[in-house]
């Protein structure tokens, strides 16, 4: 009953940003992913990654076979395009595997096998959905929001010391080398998620079930969630707020070089193209849950999550895509939807409860001082700087302190009473 709950929500919020797609003249989600069956993908990598998903639950044999199936479903569309002239691009062999594990599952499979199967189908089109809804969710913004309030949290930033103006230049001394790699990093996040899923999941063929609590489950719970904060807050970042990419409607063309001077904030008009993607940082978020999940695995999984996490903050400050503040904001969000989803996956305790709470609390704080607080902020750095790096470190350290508490002490199985024999009645 749970699952089938959840996936008439799913379906019931697709279905709600098609219609509001439509009404913009767009393809909304469901339209966008059906017709990657047959035109060119936007992504061909997610969907590989994605169909790496479904592969843990099959057997070795049956890998090779998805993975050649795909593999020689792609060569044949590339040469119809190729003879056509249409546009270039892979990933629909992937989508068909996809498609046609979850009629193998419906036809073929029964009892445990189809719901472990059909399990492994829902991650990898969840995986594929929750990209395709985050275009649809980005064009709301940008149409539904027509002011933007840069000018406070960039204000808020002089608190921090403007560090997206000081990666920025970092960045632009470093050359095209460092450019590129900084981008492929951050365009290709999925990939090192799908790499630390796979390691969660390595068992699943074996052990015939998926683990209680995996990265795929965070990186969709942020995927959902983080949407919304951008229609309470929209920003659209420095390179356009502040930069040569917003045109007239920037506030000036400051960004890389020169700070934004201390003024009196106000929400400014923006143009109904660029998305108001900036509050908090979903990728410094998502390269956040790629670290923390990569903690428990051997030293090279460790150093990928290390440096898929400092390469993101470098590209997301550095590019100026983000400020200084959407940074902390996403590190407290992460800790905050990790920490619910590992109570919910062993079952709720006070040290969770607490956890939860102080980190939405401090969220919360965060985003209101950035709105009415940033004069002072900027007036007074020495005070309000350390204060947000405190807040942030305050959550990681509740988060580390928390986990290690579970560990030490796991979950108890809540097993059902025995049930009571009735009592022979005294004579």
């Amino acid at each position: 009953m749970l699952w089938v709950a959840v996936s008439a929500v799913g379906l019931g919020f697709l279905i709600a940003l098609e219609i509001a797609a439509r009404r913009y003249g767009e393809p909304g989600p469901i339209t966008d992913q059906a017709r990657e069956v047959i035109f060119a993908p936007k992504s061909g990598t997610v969907l590989y990654v994605s169909m790496a998903l479904v592969m843990v639950v099959l057997t070795w044999r049956q890998r090779f076979i998805a993975v050649g199936a795909a593999i020689g479903i792609d060569v044949v569309f590339w040469l119809v395009r190729w003879a056509v002239d249409a546009e270039m691009m892979y990933g629909n062999g992937a989508l068909w595997v996809t498609l046609a594990c979850a009629v193998i599952a419906v036809t073929r499979r029964t009892g445990r096998d189809r719901v472990l199967l059909l399990k492994g189908v829902g991650l990898a089109l969840l995986l594929v959905a929750g990209r395709k809804t985050g275009y649809t969710w980005l064009l709301i913004t940008s149409k539904t929001r027509p002011a933007v309030l840069d000018q406070y949290v960039a204000t808020a930033d002089h608190a921090l010391g403007n560090p997206s103006w000081l990666v920025g230049r970092i960045v632009e001394a470093t050359g095209t080398v460092g450019a590129e790699v900084l981008n492929w990093v951050y365009v290709q996040l999925a990939v090192a998620a799908v790499i630390v899923a796979l390691y969660q999941l390595r068992n699943v063929a074996v052990e015939r079930c998926f683990p209680g609590h995996h990265l795929v489950r965070t990186f969709l719970v942020i995927g959902l969630l983080g949407p919304g904060i951008y229609m309470l807050y929209p920003v659209v970042g420095p390179i356009f707020a502040y930069g040569a990419d917003g045109g007239h409607w920037a506030v000036a063309n400051l960004w890389p070089n020169t700070p934004p001077p201390v003024s009196t904030p106000h929400p400014m008009l923006f143009d109904e193209v660029t998305p108001r993607n900036c509050m908090p940082s979903l990728h410094t978020a998502w390269a956040a849950a790629i670290f923390i999940h990569s903690r428990k695995g051997p030293r090279a999984l460790r150093f990928l999550g290390a440096f898929w996490m400092m390469a993101t903050l470098g590209a997301t400050l550095g590019f100026g895509y983000h400020y200084g503040a959407d940074i902390v904001a996403g590190v407290v969000f992460t800790l905050t939807i990790e920490t619910a989803l590992r109570s919910l996956d062993r079952g709720w305790d006070r040290p969770g409860i607490q956890l939860v709470g102080y980190g939405a609390a401090v969220f919360a704080a965060l985003l209101a001082s950035y709105r009415y607080l940033s004069m002072e902020m900027a007036q007074h750095p020495w005070v309000f700087g350390p204060l947000l790096i405190l807040a942030m470190s305050s959550v990681v350290y509740g988060y580390v302190r928390t986990t290690k508490l579970w560990e030490r002490t796991p979950a108890s199985a809540h097993l059902p009473e025995p049930r009571r024999e009735p009592q022979p009645e005294l004579v």
